[in-house]
């Protein structure tokens, strides 16, 4: 199909041209209206999670076509998507604001490229399931609070057994345990301790 008059038409409309984003969004718009499956590329930079972890990640994450407000806060972040807080230009989402499940996608690669990046630097020796298994603490509270961790200091000492234990540490929100972040962290160390 051409699309050609599609975007010349839009951008008419707008009186401008586009970002890069809104190309990948209005793409996205066209493939989901037609039916169209797009199969991507994989990722080719850097260490990247397996299976495992993409599954771990998204069966907790869920897929959420409208954003939110954050579990934890009840307000911002506002999440839409597999987690996401951020739109590919980096934008908060507002609260009822709506993506596909194209955008979706995109949004979930980009952010586990950051934190697969994030944590090959953090933690440079780990077995596959142990990196998966940091990619996803590190997706779910942040690169920043995973760097400042004893589990990554335990990790990186190569007390695997003692870094195991402290995924169960990460269960709070707003000073209480939550359920889902308890059965997150169990499923976080078990792929951990797993072996490859």
């Amino acid at each position: 199909m051409n699309r050609k008059p599609i975007f010349d038409a839009v951008r008419s409309m707008l009186g401008r041209g586009f970002t890069q984003s809104e190309v990948e969004q209005l793409d996205d718009a066209i493939d989901e209206a037609l039916g169209i499956i797009v199969v991507r590329a994989p990722k080719k930079k850097g260490r990247q999670i397996n299976a495992a972890g993409e599954r771990l990640i998204k069966s907790f994450e869920g897929l959420e076509l409208e954003a939110y407000p954050d579990p934890a806060t009840g307000g911002k972040p506002y999440t839409v998507g597999r987690g996401a807080t951020l739109d590919m230009d980096g934008k908060p989402f507002e609260l009822g604001q709506r993506i596909t499940i194209g955008q979706a996608e995109r949004l979930f690669d980009k952010d586990t490229d950051r934190f697969e990046a994030a944590v090959e630097k953090l933690a440079p020796v780990a077995t596959d399931n142990q990196f998966a298994a940091l990619v996803s603490l590190a997706f779910n509270v942040g690169d920043a609070n995973l760097a400042k961790s004893t589990l990554l200091k335990l990790h990186n000492a190569g007390d695997y057994a003692g870094a195991a234990e402290q995924f169960g540490r990460w269960i709070y929100a707003n000073g209480r345990p939550m359920k889902g972040l308890v059965r997150r962290r169990a499923a976080e160390a078990e792929l951990y301790r797993k072996a490859d």
